[in-house]
């Protein structure tokens, strides 16, 4: 099959029916693209009454079942593995892509050193935004979080929510870890582990493309402040489990963010201070309270690790 050295498939995981709206509202964005993906693969997760109707009730997309264990990794790496273009692109099932994002996000790509890119991801509140939510931690809601790039810049790592790879640098990675990732309530980056290994493996650089923007859907349920302390305490926990797996530092990009939280505190605080609304003094609390849970997320990983007979997450496996 010819491609274009452009030419994309777009690949969306998704697991259960109860998210139907969603994935019916993204594979309507990915149809609109003014740069038209070649193919849009939906894979299902383990789930046989899902996979049958999508099968009946979406047509004009392929549809394949996970050929991994469950978890989202596996069902992003069946998708892969099916696609025949030069690069894939990588969307959730709880997002909507701006009409202009593929065109806008497979720029990088004219240099052959880029083996990746990410775009901005912004968080679609079913309500109001928390006043207590500082724009340091939006990562905990999947969105772009202030402090990255505003223009197209090389970054160590991006998101899968909105990711674009190339196949044959993806492959020889050999795909996201399967094992790693998210199942159910459990949160680990399989993302950031998979942009270090193609980084390692290439010799090449990801992209970050701000202009290149997509809709992360958040429902009201996560815009409660028990379930930031729950997603930033999963964070640490995830990091120190993927640093294991890396020879090298693999969390210098952590630390830089770690170091600039005190003057994001600081400054929400000086904002109050002066007059600029009551919602800083919470915000200040906010990057407090992510620090601690991450924090001790972090150790409580650490300590778990040296227990004897852990185990460590299974291998990516083409």
């Amino acid at each position: 099959m010819n491609h274009t050295p452009l030419a994309t498939t777009i690949v969306i995981p998704t697991y259960s029916e109860v998210r139907w709206e969603y994935l019916n509202r993204v594979l309507a964005s990915a149809r609109s693209q003014t740069h038209t993906p070649a193919e849009i693969v939906v894979v299902v997760d383990h789930n046989p009454a899902m996979f049958e109707r999508i099968k009946r009730e979406l047509p004009g997309i392929t549809v394949l079942q996970n050929a991994y264990a469950q978890g989202v990794s596996g069902n992003r790496n069946t998708g892969a593995f099916h696609a025949r273009t030069p690069l894939i692109a990588f969307l959730d099932d709880d997002i909507i892509a701006d009409e202009n994002w593929l065109a806008r996000q497979i720029e990088p790509f004219t240099d052959p050193a880029v083996v990746g890119t990410g775009g901005a991801i912004r968080p679609a509140w079913e309500g109001r935004a928390p006043r207590w939510m500082p724009a340091e931690f939006l990562w905990a809601v999947g969105g772009s979080y202030q402090g990255m790039p505003t223009r197209t810049s090389p970054i160590r790592n991006v998101w899968s929510a909105n990711m674009i790879v190339r196949k044959d640098a993806f492959e020889r990675a050999g795909g996201f870890r399967v094992g790693f990732g998210k199942l159910g309530s459990r949160n680990r980056p399989e993302d950031t582990d998979l942009c270090l290994r193609m980084s390692q493996v290439s010799g090449g650089r990801w992209m970050y493309v701000p202009a290149a923007v997509i809709q992360h859907e958040v429902p009201a349920e996560r815009a409660s402040f028990r379930f930031f302390l729950r997603r930033c305490y999963a964070e640490g926990r995830g990091k120190v489990q993927m640093a294991g797996l890396h020879e090298d530092d693999a969390l210098g990009a952590e630390k830089n963010y770690l170091w600039s939280l005190p003057r994001a505190m600081f400054r929400h605080l000086a904002a109050g201070l002066t007059g600029r609304g009551s919602d800083h003094f919470l915000r200040a609390g906010g990057v407090v309270a992510g620090v601690a849970a991450a924090g001790f997320g972090g150790v409580v990983e650490t300590v778990s690790s040296r227990r004897p007979g852990r185990r460590t997450p299974v291998e990516a496996t083409p």
